[in-house]
């Protein structure tokens, strides 16, 4: 039996779309790596931003009542150059309207901030041709916002278990309503191990 890999890649490994590539290599060069956990997209330079910071800046904004489709357009425009780069036929246009419009509507901060692994890990998946796993429907969160740890392994088991390849998105979970709960900055790396773990 092939031991099994979970891969987790940090936001600069998936800053642009040259970097998806090499990760594409590097995912497709050892049939082993069959669970591949992705952040949001991290700075390409130094004057650039970390996709998550804008998104918090695009919660902040919001909940003052405050326009931020000018903040929300930089995250738009990189996601679709991504798209556009990689060949990507998705219809990022209409998932990005629907999370700002969430967003305007009152959408909560962890929801807001964990949309950048959401976005990336739906590329990335097409990308692989590997199947897309929620990680809200993987990661249990309680109704304190602790991780309910043995349900989530249990849980992780269940799905995966039939499923050979997936990219599951990291930082983030839901709890049992639904909501969306994320882990603290650096959380990807928290999913990776949870996901190793089960």
């Amino acid at each position: 039996m092939n031991d099994i890999i979970v891969a987790k890649f940090g936001g600069s490994s998936l800053a642009d779309s040259s970097q998806f590539t090499k990760v594409r290599d590097m995912v497709l060069g050892d049939k082993n790596r069959r669970y591949i956990i992705p952040s949001a997209p991290g700075k390409r330079n130094n004057s650039d931003h970390k996709i998550t910071d804008l998104l918090y800046m695009c919660y902040q904004l919001a909940s003052h009542g405050i326009n931020f489709e000018e903040v929300f357009s930089i995250i738009s425009r990189r996601y679709e150059g991504i798209c556009k780069d990689l060949n990507i036929n998705i219809n990022m246009e209409e998932i990005l309207f629907d999370i700002k419009t969430k967003i305007q509507q009152g959408a909560t901060r962890d929801f807001t901030a964990s949309r950048g692994e959401y976005l990336n890990a739906i590329i990335l998946s097409e990308y692989l041709g590997f199947e897309f796993v929620d990680a809200k429907d993987l990661i249990l969160f309680d109704e304190d916002n602790k991780l309910k740890l043995e349900e989530t392994k249990l849980i992780i088991q269940s799905v995966l278990g039939d499923i050979p390849n997936a990219v599951i998105p990291g930082f983030y979970g839901a709890n049992s309503k639904g909501d969306i709960i994320t882990f603290s900055r650096g959380g990807s790396d928290i999913t990776g191990a949870i996901v190793s773990s089960a």
